[in-house]
């Protein structure tokens, strides 16, 4: 879930007209401890924020933007700094060389603090983030056997039958929003390849709509006060519980049947043991695979658009993918398996490159447990105490000069074998899919599904931004392209081997 991390932050600050937000004030407020300094120390605590310094960067904020002020305090205060408001210090850590301990160190030694708090209602209790470190981590094996190298191989010729089925219904020509299209394909992907085909084959549409009304229930407010009985609260509530009783039957059904075993992720989960050798429970199952959808239903469908928008505005970069697709046909025919997807490396630089400059999660957060200390490049050593917030501000960090040539262009050869900018910036250079201990455990997934669309569309149309260039919308948890992304298609077919 670090996709779905503090997003909100970033709005806050938008909406504030701040740096640091009154979500993470008012929500970190009420479960803060008192930070606890080394008296025995003589390294200096990192250089502060303060309100006064913020208030001069409003008017940069309101006219350049986020990215545009990050820049501002990292030129300013450096690579480690901290924001004081209202009471609240959130520590920044920009660039891979403060970044090790945030991302690699033990639950014990910094942890994911009570942010996610307000996903307790979204998925369930007893699952995800409400309950200990320790049963957390066993979960988290079942999520990653579910879907590791093996199993996604099964998984390739449900997605390329779902993306032909979904496409064939296009006319030969016509203009379409991308991002409502994926949206609703991603979503019968997951049906297919992770609900089953109870869902998939019966109650698509159902459960479509029960998982948009379970999104609409999150917002800012949520993340404050997940509980609080507003409208949107009580209809998340009412498609959580939906949702629960469709996939507890379903559970239920499949463990009371004689029928052979599905071979979708939900049945992985319903056979899955824990370490005492219980099985595990309608309930803990219901609350993975929601979990799970949710989780991958917004980034996906965004990852893929900017994808989408980064291509079609780029005829170089969009030549040099089509070319690929062009020589997978000579080389494997029109068959596209795990393999062939693997063999896709300008694709892939495309898709990595558009996450750079438009991950879904601006920022990802952690809280200090212990102390501990970071080096900058320039060779400088903080305090970092216990008791700090800690922010990791991929937006930026996937923008740093001295790593990445031209920051602000869209150079998907930066990945390429010849280059490879964020391997020779090290570690954690790169961080759109988190990083260390809580790297996000789709990324593969995640990258099969944009492969399998945009290789479709590729070999299968002409296609053209209609729509302006999408900007950011910064008022949604995950951000996405703002808007409507509009495209035309004429059907074409390029030729086999």
């Amino acid at each position: 879930m670090d996709l779905v991390s503090i997003s909100i932050y970033m709005w806050s600050m938008v909406a504030l007209c701040t740096i640091i937000t009154a979500m993470v004030t008012t929500k970190l407020a009420r479960v803060r401890r008192p930070i606890t300094l080394n008296p025995k120390s003589k390294r200096p605590l990192p250089p502060v924020v303060n309100v006064i310094a913020l208030l001069e960067h409003l008017p940069r904020l309101c006219t350049k933007g986020v990215i545009a002020v990050m820049h501002d305090l990292y030129t300013r205060f450096g690579s480690v700094f901290t924001v004081s408001l209202f009471g609240l210090k959130a520590t920044f850590l920009v660039g891979p060389e403060v970044s090790a301990h945030f991302y690699q160190g033990m639950d014990s030694e910094i942890s994911q603090g009570d942010l996610y708090e307000f996903t307790v209602p979204l998925f369930s209790k007893g699952v995800g983030f409400d309950i200990d470190n320790a049963t957390q981590t066993e979960h988290l094996r079942f999520f990653i056997d579910a879907i590791k190298t093996s199993k996604l191989r099964n998984h390739v010729n449900s997605m390329v039958k779902e993306v032909e089925d979904y496409f064939a219904k296009w006319g030969e020509n016509g203009i379409v929003d991308i991002k409502h299209e994926f949206e609703k394909l991603l979503m019968l992907i997951s049906g297919h390849c992770l609900l089953g085909k109870e869902v998939r084959d019966n109650m698509f549409d159902e459960v479509f709509s029960l998982f948009h009304e379970l999104d609409s229930g999150v917002g800012l407010g949520s993340v404050i006060f997940p509980y609080i009985p507003i409208p949107s609260h009580i209809r998340r509530d009412k498609a959580h519980a939906k949702l629960a009783k469709i996939f507890f039957k379903i559970v239920r059904s499949r463990r009371d049947s004689n029928r052979p075993a599905e071979q979708d992720v939900l049945q992985y989960l319903i056979d899955s043991k824990h370490r005492d050798g219980n099985s595990t429970t309608e309930q803990e199952v219901t609350g993975w695979i929601i979990s799970m959808v949710f989780a991958g239903k917004h980034t996906s469908t965004n990852s893929t658009t900017w994808t989408g928008a980064c291509l079609l505005t780029h005829d170089k970069f969009l030549t040099e993918a089509l070319d690929e697709q062009k020589h997978m046909i000579q080389k494997h025919g029109d068959h596209i398996d795990y393999n062939v997807l693997l063999d896709m490396d300008i694709l892939h630089c495309c898709i990595k490159e558009a996450l750079r400059m438009h991950p879904v999660a601006p920022i990802i957060y952690r809280k200090a447990q212990k102390s501990f200390v970071v080096r900058t490049r320039e060779g400088d050593a903080y305090d970092i105490p216990e008791g700090h917030n800690l922010l990791s501000p991929m937006i930026f960090n996937n923008r740093l000069p001295y790593i990445y040539k031209d920051p602000h262009m869209y150079d998907p050869d930066r990945f390429a074998s010849k280059r490879e900018e964020d391997k020779v910036g090290g570690m954690f250079s790169y961080t759109s899919f988190g990083g260390g201990r809580h790297i996000c455990i789709g990324e593969a997934y995640a990258y099969m599904q944009i492969k399998v669309i945009w290789s479709h569309l590729l070999r299968n149309f002409e296609l053209k931004l209609e729509s302006p260039f999408p900007k950011t919308n910064w008022r949604k948890i995950l951000l996405e392209p703002w808007g409507k992304v509009m495209v035309s298609y004429k059907r074409r077919r390029l030729p086999t081997a």
